[in-house]
């Protein structure tokens, strides 16, 4: 991942995905991460990872494609460092995807990221 201010790039990370990588994220529990444009919604210190920055997942043209299909879009994506009571076992979660469809880093790195980034930045996820 990296994260940019006024076009110029401050810092690159290493992520975790959704369990199934490849492709955009279209359906609840389809383990896929969103493509696109989002914006950061919000951000929680209590949440079931060490924190979270939310994802705008799912929008207008999420909604219709899942519509299409009969089903639903899921959402509640993030940006999150590791779960709740796993801090001190990084190696279960560095250099594979694992997430459900979110965006995972180390819990030092979304500290940083929880400081510096404002809520209704832009997100672009691309494959």
């Amino acid at each position: 991942m990296m994260v940019f201010c006024k076009q110029k790039l401050l810092k690159e990370y290493k992520i975790s995905l959704g369990e199934s990588p490849i492709g955009a994220k279209h359906f609840k529990g389809d383990r896929k991460t969103p493509e696109g444009l989002y914006q950061i919604n919000g951000k929680s210190a209590q949440s079931m990872a060490h924190k979270c920055l939310g994802i705008s997942y799912p929008n207008d043209k999420d909604r219709a494609y899942a519509r299409k299909f009969g089903k639903s879009t899921g959402g509640d994506v993030k940006i999150h460092g590791f779960l709740n009571g796993y801090e001190n076992e990084p190696d279960s979660f560095i250099g594979f995807d694992w997430t459900w469809g979110c965006i995972a880093v180390t819990n030092d790195e979304v500290d940083e990221l929880f400081e510096q980034v404002v809520i209704g930045s832009n997100i672009l996820i691309q494959p």
